[in-house]
């Protein structure tokens, strides 16, 4: 296929200073019914917004450390060299949206660039441009990313990885003067993302529903080879690649909970092949306890809440083990693999929550007092994440005081909170660590610092001001989410009583 001619504003290929490491074209290889090459439409006026050091490390590069250098980089990522975009390619997916099949879907904002090693020589990673504009699978839509939402994506990006969760990274984030109407007018951002994989459960169902037979055993042969090479002696290798998702797909699901994490939209066409987060649209983190709680205004019936986040993940798990079922001998076991989700799910969050709780080990009633726990935070609308934090500081000790910063996470059922912290005491007695040793445990453990809702909107602000300072003041406190001395105090408190809620749509 012809790449699609880019803009008319389009200015001629850029050189810069750096020289940029040479990109293979792995998923390439698979063939035109996989991808088909699609030119990117740079960025007008490129300026970068931020960089992570971290994701820079990854790929051998080091991050811009001056003007020039933050040059450099607004071209190269805002879409103008062509050693970085030169090979870049739309990839073609399907999926459920909402429960619902929705067809044909595919990059419709996203380029596939190539791949550059790991720094470490043990993997490599593939490079991908989100906002490059319009591509075959755009539909309806224009194809660009705003800067607000390009902020999100690239401080959650951020945050999720120093949290110790799978997810795609985001090497930086490049803004520009380019108009684009949303629900008003706003500028287009470019992030450029990195994971080993971009592939989705979604690229499976499309040639699976399509009857596309060949290709969905080529596509899954081609995942075994580079992600998952074990499943490759298996008697069934397509089943073994099932079951490999489902057990890191449980242990993800597990690790977004206990962070009070909350992907709003999660699609089958958003759910990684690798058990990895990917698409930060309308996201939370919890503020005050709720299940129910869904940052996505397009979501009016809460199919994506957070407490449903596991049962989605399964429904979505039995999605992909349809799509495989003509690889599969026997559907029967397809079924069973993925109906140990649940079970693997429930081990993972119960390791999870003790953790959070200081806890070595698991008993047989430590169900109940975690049980107990989420009811009781629900009951006062506590504070996920300063919860934790402040129950590191409670002392064992039953005639101790309980601290006074958990106490008011407590006000609407005080009592409520004092019968469960004597059960938690009790079950503490049985610990082997003192509670010195446990408070240390906890706060390496439990964040004080994540993403939340008030603090992305201030930098957003202060972004489409022109100033981005906020978003790289507050990227280095997502770095470092453990650490309380390491942010400015206002990141470490919960929201302002007069701050909105997240309501977001999935242009968000």
């Amino acid at each position: 296929m012809t790449p699609v001619a880019l803009a008319l504003d389009t200015p001629a290929p850029a050189r810069t200073g750096q020289t940029w490491p040479p990109l293979a074209h792995a998923y390439a290889t698979l063939g035109d019914a996989f991808s088909v090459p699609v030119a990117v439409s740079p960025l007008p006026d490129p300026v970068l917004v931020a960089s992570s050091a971290r994701a820079a490390a990854l790929v051998g590069l080091s991050p811009p450390r001056n003007a020039a250098e933050e040059h450099d980089w607004a071209l190269a990522f805002g879409g103008h060299v062509a050693e970085i975009s030169g090979g870049s390619r739309a990839t073609v997916y399907a999926g459920h949206q909402f429960g619902n099949w929705a067809g044909q879907l595919g990059d419709g904002r996203a380029l596939l660039l190539g791949d550059w090693p790991d720094a470490d020589g043990d993997g490599r990673w593939e490079v991908q441009f989100k906002g490059s504009g319009r591509t075959p699978y755009s539909r309806m839509g224009d194809g660009w990313a705003v800067l607000r939402s390009s902020i999100r994506e690239f401080l959650c990006s951020e945050a999720m990885a120093a949290l110790g969760i799978p997810t795609t990274r985001a090497l930086c984030l490049v803004g520009s003067t380019r108009p684009v109407r949303r629900e008003r007018i706003e500028t287009a951002a470019m992030v450029t993302r990195l994971s080993p994989s971009f592939v989705r459960f979604g690229h499976f169902e499309h040639f699976s529903y399509s009857g596309q037979t060949d290709q969905l055993r080529q596509l899954c042969d081609w995942v075994i080879a580079h992600h998952a090479p074990a499943c490759a002696d298996a008697p069934q290798p397509a089943l073994a690649l099932l079951q490999w998702v489902v057990d890191r797909t449980a242990q993800l699901i597990a690790q977004w909970q206990a962070v009070g994490f909350i992907h709003g939209v999660m699609n089958t066409d958003n759910m990684s092949i690798l058990g990895w987060t990917i698409d930060y649209g309308p996201f939370a983190f919890l503020d005050a306890y709720d299940p129910l709680h869904t940052p996505n205004t397009t979501d009016r019936g809460g199919r994506y809440a957070y407490g449903r986040q596991p049962a989605i993940a399964h429904w979505n798990l039995l999605a992909l083990g349809q799509a495989l079922l003509p690889l599969i001998d026997a559907p029967e076991s397809a079924l069973e693999v993925i109906n140990g989700f649940r079970p693997k799910y429930v081990q993972a969050m119960q390791r999870q929550l003790a953790a959070k709780l200081g806890l070595t080990r698991l008993l047989p009633d430590d169900g109940d007092l975690f049980q107990d726990l989420l009811d009781t935070l629900q009951a006062n609308h506590s504070d996920w994440t300063l919860s934790f934090r402040h129950l590191a500081r409670l002392a064992a000790d039953e005639r101790a005081p309980i601290p006074a910063a958990l106490t008011e996470q407590a006000r609407r059922e005080p009592q409520r909170l004092a019968d469960w912290v004597a059960r938690y005491r009790a079950r503490l007695r049985l610990e082997p660590r003192g509670d010195a040793e446990r408070a240390v445990a906890m706060n390496a453990v439990n964040p004080v610092v994540v993403l939340r809702h008030h603090l992305a909107q201030n930098a957003i602000a202060q972004a489409e001001a022109g100033d981005f300072s906020e978003v790289r003041r507050l990227l280095r406190a997502l770095e470092n989410p453990f650490d309380a001395d390491a942010a400015p105090a206002h990141y470490t408190e919960p929201p302002p009583e007069h701050a909105p809620p997240a309501c977001l749509s999935c242009s968000s």
